[in-house]
């Protein structure tokens, strides 16, 4: 998710742990003691933790970014015979089992704690590291609602009612990692997801290109916008001090990982980084920094997430590998769909 919600002010934290610390370079060692990780565009950590990793184990950090999970996932597999990164962090679940289909890392041996819950079912060997969860969901203005007196959808099918016509905006799913999650959520929750996306484009929803224009110019509630209803995150909300919340019932889970590529000149770097992501002083950050949910149970939530950001409890149920399988496809039918209801 963009780092464009008001942030919380964070105070100085230590670097937890001492497993990070066992994987410090040798420096007798003539290898460059410095470790390049590949991220998505809205990764974001407090200086002062990556300070302590650094003093901690003596590495240092560079981050690259080509742009949203999809941009990763895509520059990952150009680098695949040679890579210019030594680890990667921000593929989700969208991603990931395109990723593993490729080969090109190696186990990362963290211990995953109360994380374990999150990884990737096919991941037997432990590739990918589950770093942070989130929800993509269908956001409303509550406000607007009990103004116009107006009864709050609850389900996919609802956007498609002429009771909400040209009330909803949603994201290109070729070029907003929010987009793709709701297309597959689309996909995967209705009968015939084509004739459904007729019937959402015929009663009016708007295709934004990217998460920041539907949120900040369409949405009501957030911008100056004429649509009430958006496609955004379960943790929105808790920005929004109670003026909107999440439809639950278009909710679908997004996780992220990391990894450390086979062919990296400094694999062990990449293991100590991900251990520090999972280190619970990263994990805290994450609802301010990232607005997204740690994966480790024992981290407690500011107080208005647990107010505001509520996560479905029986979200829409993706098949991951098929999503791997058919991704391509899907985009391709899509963009026909669209441009020809555009036409």
């Amino acid at each position: 998710m963009k780092k464009s919600f008001p942030l919380l002010t964070i105070a100085a934290l230590g670097l937890a742990g001492c497993s990070v610390a066992d994987q410090a370079p040798d420096a007798n060692d003539d290898t460059e003691a410095s470790v390049t990780i590949m991220t998505h565009d809205s990764f974001n950590v407090p200086e002062e933790l990556v300070t302590a990793f650094e003093e901690e184990t003596g590495y240092s950090v560079t981050t690259t970014s080509p742009g949203d999970a999809g941009a990763v996932l895509n520059q990952l597999i150009l680098q695949k015979d040679n890579p210019t990164v030594d680890g990667v962090y921000g593929i989700d679940n969208y991603s990931a089992e395109t990723l593993l289909a490729e080969d090109m890392l190696t186990p990362h041996d963290a211990d995953l704690g109360s994380a374990d819950q999150f990884t990737v079912a096919s991941d037997t060997e432990g590739h990918l590291a589950p770093i942070d969860h989130g929800q993509v969901c269908v956001n409303m203005d509550n406000e607007w609602f009990e103004a116009e007196g107006l009864a709050t959808p609850e389900t996919l099918e609802d956007l498609t009612d002429p009771a909400y016509e040209g009330l909803f905006v949603t994201t290109d799913p070729t070029t907003s990692s929010p987009g793709l999650a709701f297309l597959v959520a689309t996909i995967a929750a209705t009968d015939d997801w084509q004739t459904y996306w007729h019937d959402l484009l015929d009663n009016g929803a708007k295709v934004a290109g990217g998460w920041s224009d539907a949120y900040y110019s369409d949405f009501t509630s957030a911008g100056d916008g004429d649509y009430p209803l958006v496609l955004s995150y379960s943790s929105s909300p808790s920005a929004e001090e109670g003026r909107t919340s999440s439809i639950l019932g278009t909710c679908t889970q997004q996780v992220e990982y990391a990894g450390v590529l086979a062919d990296a000149a400094n694999p062990d770097g990449a293991k100590a980084f991900i251990e520090f992501l999972l280190s619970s002083d990263f994990q805290e950050t994450l609802p301010t920094e990232m607005f997204m949910y740690p994966v480790l149970e024992e981290v407690e939530l500011p107080e208005e997430w647990s107010q505001y950001a509520e996560l479905a409890e029986d979200p829409i149920a993706v098949d991951e590998a098929e999503v791997a399988e058919n991704r391509d496809a899907w985009l391709d039918d899509w963009t026909a769909l669209y441009e020809n209801h555009s036409s």
